[in-house]
C-alpha cells in the first residue's frame, strides 16, 4: 500500500543555490521566467521559489494539505487529494471560477490569463515520479538536503530528531504539521454567496452540456467524413 508521501524543507542547510528550482522547471517543462531565480514568483510557469532572507533561504511550494481548502471548495471536483499525499488539479473539469485561489491560505494556485484555454497551475509534489519510487526533482536535485522527500511519519520523525538534538539552532516548531486546517475553508465560503454556488453548478452542467455537444458535433463530422470514403 502507498504511504502518503510529503517534503521536509531544513532552511539551516539551503545554501540558495537554485537547484530545486531549476530541477522543478525542467521536470515540467516550465519556460525560463527570470534570469534570477531569487526574484522569481510564484506564477502559471513557476511552480516553487527560492526566497531569500538577509542571509538565509526559504523555499515556497504546494503545501499538499491534510485537508486542502481548494479541494472543499471546488464546485466541480476538480481538485482532489492523491494517494501519495499530493493536491491533483484536473483541468478537464474545471469551469474557471477560481475559488481555489480565493480559499488558499497559502496563496499557491495561479491562473494562465494569457490563454484562450486557461488552467489553474501549481506543484502536483511529482505525484508520477512518487508513483513510480522516485523522489520528487526537487529533494533528487538538492545537494545538501534541505529538501527531504519521504514518508510524512518519517519526515516528522527527522524534524523532531533535529530540533531535540540541535534546540540552539532551531525554533522549536514544525510548520506545516497543524496549519492550513479546515476553518480557512469555512472563511472562504462565507465570502461565496449561496446564489453563486448554485450559479457554480448551473456552469458545471451547462460545461458538461457544451462538451458533450461540441463531441457530438465531432463524431457526426467523422462519420460524415467516413460515408464519402465509401460512396468514393
Amino acid at each position: 500500500m502507498l504511504k502518503e508521501k510529503g517534503i521536509l524543507f531544513d532552511e539551516t542547510l539551503c545554501m540558495g543555490c537554485g537547484s530545486c528550482y531549476h530541477a522543478c522547471k525542467e521536470k515540467n517543462n516550465l519556460p525560463a521566467t527570470n534570469k534570477d531565480f531569487l526574484k522569481d514568483h510564484l506564477s502559471n510557469n513557476t511552480f516553487t521559489t527560492v526566497e531569500q532572507y538577509g542571509t538565509k533561504y526559504a523555499r515556497k511550494l504546494c503545501m499538499h494539505c491534510n485537508e486542502p481548502s481548494c479541494v472543499s471548495v471546488c464546485l466541480v471536483g476538480a481538485f482532489s487529494k492523491s494517494a501519495t499525499g499530493a493536491v491533483l488539479y484536473d483541468a478537464d473539469k474545471c469551469i474557471g471560477c477560481r475559488y481555489c485561489m480565493q480559499a488558499c491560505p497559502h496563496k499557491i494556485p495561479r491562473y494562465e490569463w494569457a490563454t484562450t484555454k486557461p488552467r489553474v497551475r501549481k506543484c502536483t509534489l511529482c505525484d508520477d515520479r512518487i508513483k513510480k519510487g522516485l523522489l520528487t526533482a526537487c529533494a533528487e536535485a538538492c545537494p545538501t538536503e534541505a529538501t527531504l522527500c519521504g514518508d510524512m511519519d518519517e519526515l516528522v520523525s527527522i524534524a523532531k530528531k533535529r530540533l531535540s538534538e540541535h534546540p540552539e539552532k532551531y525554533y522549536q516548531k514544525i510548520y506545516g504539521l497543524n496549519e492550513a486546517m479546515p476553518e480557512f475553508t469555512m472563511r472562504a465560503m462565507e465570502k461565496i454567496p449561496p446564489v453563486v454556488a448554485v450559479g457554480g453548478v448551473f456552469l458545471s452542467g451547462m460545461y458538461w452540456l457544451t462538451k458533450r455537444k461540441n463531441q457530438l458535433a465531432s463524431e457526426e463530422k467523422n462519420h460524415t467524413k467516413e460515408m464519402k470514403k465509401h460512396e468514393s
